[in-house]
């Protein structure tokens, strides 16, 4: 491994900070958003049950491939330091760079539905750029002083999250009146089953995304090899029994009839409950939801950065870790570039054109695990992959036709991102010249 310059990533997380990561980097507004896509597309209970434990079915699997490799290669990093590892720098170069911007542009975005959500209950903030740009720099001074200060604040935010769902659930289930599992709600589709239950999947399985967090910070984690399943596994159950457990609250509330095609099911449910109260009670949920989603993502996007800049795929001075074990410099980078999207407003643009790469660098990891069964058997592997390879292979081609599904769903960002794909190839070549002419 390189020389590190000002310092070194610190080993002090446990399961309680792999827990929370995940669940803070999972759960945002998807979960009070989705189920209006997915009841618009299948209005019965049991097709509407089924779609969410099939989404956790693949965090899952991939999560049982994931912790393999986040056990047997403790760097901080996430997703690029296997994939460099198993398909060399190129491969390892895509997935960190549109691992590292589309992080900083979740920041950027849930920062300004913080923003958003504060302004209505707050008038007097006004500004909307203003306020995201101040949770931003709240929580990057928050990582500055150390990683003990940003695990503890990760630890804080996503107990007061679960908190917050949890009210949600039993005032749904303590003040609804309705069957749960009865929906009287028919529709026309438009097109086949099979075409509205792979759209709705595709909506699940971006709600879903966020389970691979505690890889971004393996350095860091006192016992990887017992630790990082441990978190990887627990979080996924968490979310999933979170997401069944709202689902079903919700039904107990409303209709399927009355969520379908709503941008904001939460929102329908929460006028049921609390009448003229419920949107104020709802956007105070919300804002206290993505709090650690934002804290979890400005903790994730410098260590990307950091694992790029050790194999010299980024400026060297990047590989700067303080005295509390932040990589400062990666912070900066990615905190300046969340901004940039804040004040320009470009991070939906950009999260739109990079999503294809979401599920593509999962399915790059899934087969970086065959790469390294293969070519290295003999590294010790604290943690073997359960039903490997059938397991990885389902995971694997379940990703390969999500992808397939999203370029058929959205061609023009899925053209737009094989565009970034195209350039990226002179733009890896000149930072690799660069860094390694100039050694900086």
């Amino acid at each position: 491994m390189l020389e590190r310059r000002g310092g070194r990533l610190i080993a002090v997380l446990g399961v309680t900070f792999g827990l929370a990561v995940t669940i803070g980097n999972t759960i945002g507004a998807g979960i009070l958003r989705t189920p209006g896509e997915i009841a618009e597309h299948l209005p019965t209970f049991w097709a509407f049950a089924s779609i969410w434990i099939i989404g956790g079915l693949y965090a899952l699997l991939g999560s049982n491939a994931l912790a393999e490799l986040g056990a047997m290669t403790p760097r901080s990093g996430g997703q690029y330091v296997f994939v460099r590892r198993a398909l060399g720098d190129y491969p390892g170069f895509i997935v960190g760079w549109s691992d590292w911007i589309s992080t900083c542009g979740s920041s950027a975005a849930m920062a300004i539905v913080i923003a958003e959500y504060s302004i209505v209950l707050f008038p007097r903030l006004r500004i909307i750029e203003a306020v995201a740009l101040a949770v931003v720099a709240v929580f990057t001074l928050v990582q500055w002083f150390g990683v003990r200060s940003g695990a503890a604040t990760q630890d804080l935010t996503s107990l007061l999250k679960v908190a917050a769902l949890l009210v949600l659930i039993v005032a749904c289930f303590s003040l609804g009146s309705r069957n749960p599992m009865h929906s009287a709600f028919e529709t026309e589709r438009e097109g086949s089953l099979l075409v509205a239950f792979v759209l709705s999947l595709q909506a699940v399985i971006y709600t879903y995304d966020g389970w691979s967090a505690v890889v971004y910070f393996s350095e860091e984690v006192k016992k990887p090899g017992r630790d990082i399943p441990r978190s990887m596994f627990g979080g996924v159950l968490m979310v999933i029994a979170i997401y069944l457990l709202l689902n079903v609250a919700f039904l107990r509330v409303v209709p399927l009839g009355s969520m379908a095609g709503n941008k904001l099911a939460a929102g329908v449910v929460a006028r049921y409950l609390f009448g003229p109260h419920g949107d104020t009670i709802l956007r105070s949920l919300m804002v206290v939801a993505l709090f650690s989603a934002v804290n979890s993502s400005i903790l994730m996007a410098p260590r990307v950065l950091y694992a790029m800049s050790q194999d010299r795929l980024f400026w060297r001075g990047a590989r700067e870790v303080n005295a509390g074990g932040t990589p400062d410099v990666a912070l900066l980078f990615s905190s300046a570039l969340a901004a940039v999207f804040i004040v320009t407003g470009t991070f939906e643009n950009v999260i739109a054109k990079l999503a294809f790469f979401f599920v593509a660098n999962y399915a790059l990891s899934f087969l970086s695990l065959f790469v390294l069964r293969r070519r290295e058997p003999d590294v010790p592997r604290p943690f073997r992959s359960w039903g490997h390879p059938y397991t990885t292979g389902l995971a694997l081609l379940a990703s390969v036709a999500f992808l397939g599904g999203a370029i058929a769903a959205d061609p023009r960002d899925s053209i737009w991102a094989l565009a970034l794909l195209a350039l990226s190839v002179p733009m890896f070549l000149v930072m690799r010249w660069r860094t390694r002419r100039t050694d900086i």
